[in-house]
């Protein structure tokens, strides 16, 4: 069996460790709608990591799907409806990004604790 990417063991890891993110992770790995397991990788690496971290829009694509490419622009605008929602923070070259703002290049999404 072909070793999964990083971010598929990440996952794994953290559905398996069963603390923040767990649930989350859960529905990345099972939930059939592309759109569900992207968010919910989304919110799992972002919780798992914390809010001194982050992960990336290229990280939930990588963890969902083997041909992960032609998910980038859904992943970055699920980022996107997570900010607007106050559940993530995104940020540009360790700068905030206004998620209701034109911006391209990378990003990065770090949870917002509450």
């Amino acid at each position: 069996m072909p070793e999964q990417p990083g971010p598929r063991r990440e996952l794994q890891r953290i559905r398996d460790g069963g603390g923040p993110g767990a649930a989350e992770a859960r529905t990345a790995l099972t939930a059939s709608a592309p759109p569900d397991r992207l968010r919910a990788a989304i919110l799992a690496l972002a919780t798992a990591r914390g809010a001194q971290s982050s992960t990336c829009p290229s990280d939930a694509a990588r963890a969902v799907a083997d041909d992960w490419r032609p998910l980038l622009d859904q992943a970055r605008e699920l980022a996107r409806a997570l900010a607007k929602a106050g559940a993530v923070r995104l940020t540009q070259r360790g700068r905030p990004l206004d998620p209701d703002g034109d911006w391209s290049g990378p990003i990065r999404i770090s949870v917002v604790l509450t």
